[in-house]
C-alpha cells in the first residue's frame, strides 16, 4: 500500500514540476500546448524512474552499493554541466532540470535502499555491514536458502553435524511459517512431518557447526512460496537447498544454484558389484515365486532368489547383478550357502 502511495506521489509531482516549469518558458506564449508537453514529460521520466526500480530489485546489494557510488559522482558531474547549460537557458528551466533530477533519483534512493537493506535485518545493524559480510559471507562460502521439504527430510541435519554443509543457512520466515502450520495440522501425518521438521532445525541450531539465520524478508506480491524463494535466492546470490524436484526443475530454470539432498544421496550411494558378500534383512515377499525382498541402510531394493523362506530374518547374500531404473538401484542376488544353513538351523 505504501509503495503504491509513493509511486503515484512521484508522478504527481513529475507530472506537476513539468507543466509548471514548461509553462514558464519564454515559448509558452506562443505555443499554449506547452505545458501540457511538459506535463507528459514529467509522467514520461517518473514512468521510467519506476521502469529503473523494478529493474533493479533483483540486482544484488553490492551492485547497489557500487551503483550508488557512480551515482552520486554522475550527479556531480551532472551539476558541473549544468553549469554550462545555465549560461543557455533560463534560470527556471535549469532549475527544473535539477528538481526533476533530485526526485527522480531520491525516488530510487527511497525504494531500493529500503528494499536492500532489509537483507541487513539480520546482521543486527547497517554499521557493522560491512565486517559481518566479511564475517559470515567470505569468498569460499555462499549462504545457502532452506526449503521446507530439505527440513523435514531431516538428512540435513546429519550433513550438518558431520560438517558436509558449510557457510550461512537461511531459514526465511515464510518457510517457518509453512513449517508451524504443518506442525498444528489436524492430520497426523503431516502434524508428524511438521514436528520431525522442527527438530532438525533444532538439532541445526544446537550443534554449532553451521550458522542458522532466521530472516523475516517476505514478497507479499507473490503468493506461492516456491517463488519466493527463488526471488529471495536471486536477491542474495544464494543457493537453494531442497528435496522437491519441482521445485529444484524451477530453481535450476531461473539461474538459482540447487543442492539436492537427494541428487546427494544418490551419488554417495555405495557402489556394489557382482559377486560381493552383502547382509540383509528380507522383509518381504517379491513378485517372482520363491523370492525375498530387502532393503540396503541408503533404501536401495535388494531381490533375493530363493529368499522367501526366510523374511523376517537376516542373510547373506551373492550380487549376481545390478539393475539402474528411474526410480532408483535394483540389486539382485542369491543366497550363500553358509546363511540358508544358518537361517535353516
Amino acid at each position: 500500500m505504501l509503495k503504491n502511495v509513493l509511486i503515484a506521489l512521484l508522478v504527481l509531482v513529475c507530472s506537476l514540476l513539468g507543466f509548471f516549469s514548461f509553462r514558464h518558458l519564454p515559448q509558452s506564449e506562443s505555443y499554449p500546448w506547452l505545458p501540457y508537453l511538459g506535463l507528459l514529460v514529467g509522467a514520461g521520466v517518473a514512468a521510467l524512474a519506476i521502469i529503473i526500480e523494478r529493474l533493479f530489485r533483483r540486482v544484488p546489494l553490492p551492485v547497489i552499493i557500487g551503483g550508488t557510488v557512480g551515482l552520486f559522482l554522475g550527479l556531480g558531474l551532472a551539476r558541473l554541466l549544468s553549469l554550462v547549460f545555465e549560461q543557455l537557458n533560463s534560470g527556471l528551466f535549469s532549475a527544473f532540470l535539477y528538481v526533476m533530477l533530485s526526485v527522480v533519483f531520491g525516488y530510487l534512493g527511497l525504494v531500493l535502499g529500503g528494499r536492500k537493506f532489509q537483507e541487513f535485518r539480520f546482521s543486527g545493524s547497517v554499521s557493522n555491514a560491512v565486517s559481518f559480510v566479511s564475517k559470515h559471507f567470505p569468498k569460499r562460502e555462499c549462504p545457502k536458502v532452506v526449503d521446507t521439504s530439505a527440513i523435514i527430510d531431516g538428512r540435513l541435519a546429519d550433513l550438518c553435524e558431520t560438517g558436509w554443509v558449510d557457510g550461512p543457512l537461511i531459514i526465511p520466515g515464510f518457510v517457518l511459517a509453512e513449517l508451524q502450520r504443518i506442525a498444528d495440522s489436524p492430520d497426523p501425518n503431516k502434524r508428524a512431518r511438521g514436528r520431525r521438521g522442527l527438530d532438525a532445525l533444532q538439532r541445526i541450531q544446537e550443534t554449532g557447526k553451521v550458522e542458522v539465520r532466521i530472516i523475516e524478508q517476505d514478497y507479499p506480491q507473490i503468493k506461492e512460496i516456491d517463488d519466493k524463494l527463488v526471488e529471495l535466492c536471486r536477491e542474495l546470490g544464494a543457493k537453494l537447498i531442497t528435496t522437491d524436484f519441482n521445485l529444484n526443475k524451477i530453481a535450476r530454470l531461473k539461474g538459482v544454484p540447487v543442492l539436492n539432498v537427494n541428487e546427494l544421496a544418490l551419488a554417495l550411494k555405495p557402489i556394489v558389484s557382482p559377486g560381493e558378500v552383502l547382509k540383509v534383512q528380507l522383509v518381504k515377499e517379491g513378485k517372482e515365486k520363491h523370492q525375498g525382498v530387502g532393503y540396503l541402510e541408503d533404501g536401495t531394493m535388494v531381490v533375493v532368489e530363493n529368499g522367501r523362506p526366510f523374511i523376517g530374518k537376516e542373510v547373506e547374500i551373492v550380487v549376481t547383478s545390478l539393475l539402474q531404473t528411474p526410480a532408483g538401484r535394483i540389486v539382485f542376488g542369491r543366497l550363500k550357502e553358509t546363511s540358508s544353513k544358518k537361517a535353516v538351523a
